[in-house]
């Protein structure tokens, strides 16, 4: 009689069950399966450079969420997900001594490089032990093997051209259906989901006025799409609103779970054309297959690239006399710079995990081009709080912004001033997270420093006392604030942005920045 057949399905930014292949292929060819996340200890370390805290607390809690509630899916399948602390590669060494005999392991390829290591380890892991690797590619809109280029080495340079040819002559690969999961080998202990303490962390508060009260796991991420697409039609004017700052429905929000894998971006492509058939089809509609494009884009520019989007010079090698003025920095991080756009969208950030792709464009333009500092102290601060980090999302759009990276356009800069009026008209978001201008009417809320002593004494605010006088000012901020609505004016306006902006030359992700953007 034949022996029996154990898969061990090593699971990392996958923590779902549908349209997972790495659980598909499992199913067909073993008799038990044993779902694994390992707890990696440098996952919480310092960052690369500047040595920040590598998983912040808000990306912390929506992980530990996202395992418990894959655990309870498996469990309700009649199975259970395993969980241990480690090095993966130590770890299937460990089952494999365990278990006696594992026929195979099995997991998503990702791109970068400390991702890359751990896939070595845990090959030459099995090869020590004659066990069979297998791997996937699931994390992409688009298959890596159905784009239209002959190698990646042909992957252009222009987000654009890569859209323009991949929707003319690729396909999105349809959703796989696994209904059921085989059982875990008899005698296996599940293993305890850490604490926050066990990891030396401590769980963030909750914040009322986030824009992402959300939590992680498969289960959370499509009753997300369930109340997006299907409850309330969001979806449908998703293109007017994704560039708002407040508010839990201006955007799609699916970017948490898409940078852990609690749900498919195939999945969401597939109840995108289903929504179009049943209900509309809009620019709305095709503008969240738009992003997930720029999601696509960016890691497919890491796998050209590798470790190059880490540099400090770019793809491009430009040399840039970024600075590393702490001072500034720190200032720009705890949103202390005297510019309220900026410090209203940092301490969101700070306080709650997330920030609208609106702000992730503006504060990294002013970190970049008004501070004039390395752009790699930002992309790690991110790293460290961000809920949605995901290293390609994250990195290709600060090196986007810093003009380093995939931008076709020369010296691309946001007016900080004009940005503010453009989006928070009335100055509605920067009272929200800067309380201490919640006095201020209007769009003066954006440059107190214009304004008399007398409006000062009345709004209770002492510069450089109540709040700090600007760090810098560019030249082209003038321009727009003797043009500014007054107070009154201004209350009598509606809320929202003044334009429909340019979504093109914004340049996308509402997954990240972009891609923080804000999916």
């Amino acid at each position: 009689m034949a022996s029996s057949r154990t898969i061990v399905c090593l699971l990392r930014n996958d923590l779902r069950l549908h349209d997972n292949e790495v659980f598909h292929w499992a199913q067909k060819n073993a008799d038990y399966i044993v779902p694994l996340y390992c707890f990696d200890p440098r996952h919480y370390l310092g960052t690369h450079h500047f040595n920040f805290p590598k998983t912040g607390p808000f990306r912390l809690r929506f992980l530990l969420d996202s395992v418990k509630d894959l655990r309870a899916l498996l469990k309700k399948k009649g199975s259970n997900l395993i969980v241990r602390r480690g090095k993966p590669g130590d770890v299937v060494s460990d089952l494999i001594k365990q278990l006696g005999s594992v026929s195979a392991v099995v997991f998503q390829e990702e791109v970068t490089s400390e991702e890359k290591r751990v896939e070595k380890e845990v090959k030459q892991v099995c090869s020590q032990n004659k066990v069979e690797v297998q791997t996937f590619w699931g994390s992409t809109l688009y298959h890596r093997d159905d784009l239209p280029f002959c190698h990646i080495g042909g992957l252009p340079d222009v987000y654009t051209a890569f859209r323009k040819a991949v929707e003319a002559q690729s396909r999105v690969r349809p959703v796989l259906h696994s209904e059921n999961i085989r059982p875990l080998p008899p005698g296996l202990q599940e293993g305890a989901i850490p604490t926050f303490d066990d990891l030396e962390q401590t769980e963030p508060l909750d914040d009322p006025r986030s824009a992402f009260p959300c939590r992680g796991g498969e289960s959370e991420a499509l009753a997300r799409l369930q109340h997006y697409f299907w409850d309330t039609n969001a979806v449908a004017a998703y293109k007017e609103t994704r560039n708002r700052l407040i508010g839990v429905d201006y955007s799609t929000k699916f970017a948490p779970w898409l940078a852990v894998g609690c749900i498919s971006p195939r999945y969401i492509y597939e109840q995108i054309k289903k929504y179009e058939a049943e209900r509309t089809a809009n620019q709305s509609t095709y503008w969240v297959i738009f992003e997930l494009l720029w999601r696509d884009y960016f890691r497919f520019v890491a796998m050209k690239y590798r470790d190059r989007i880490f540099h400090f010079n770019g793809l491009q090698d430009k040399h840039v006399a970024w600075k590393t003025d702490m001072e500034l920095f720190n200032a720009w991080k705890e949103g202390r710079t005297g510019v309220p756009f900026v410090d209203a969208n940092m301490r969101e950030l700070c306080l709650t995990g997330f920030m609208s792709n609106r702000g992730r464009q503006n504060v990294a333009s002013f970190l970049t081009k008004d501070l004039g500092l390395d752009w790699r102290l930002g992309a790690e601060w991110f790293e460290y709080l961000l809920v949605d980090y995901d290293v390609c999302s994250n990195y290709g759009n600060w090196l986007y912004s810093a003009g380093v990276g995939n931008d076709p356009r020369e010296n691309r800069k946001f007016n900080m001033i004009k940005q503010a009026l453009d989006y928070d008209s009335n100055g509605e978001y920067v009272r929200l997270w800067v309380p201490e201008l919640k006095s201020i009417m209007g769009g003066d809320v954006h440059t107190p420093w214009t304004l008399s002593s007398s409006s000062l004494t009345h709004a209770e605010v002492v510069l450089d006392k109540t709040y700090p006088s600007p760090i810098v000012k560019a030249p082209e901020w003038s321009r727009h604030v003797n043009k500014k609505p007054s107070g009154a004016a201004f209350s009598r306006r509606k809320k929202g942005p003044s334009h429909t902006p340019r979504q093109h030359r914004d340049r996308g992700l509402d997954f990240y920045f972009s891609k923080s953007k804000g999916l």
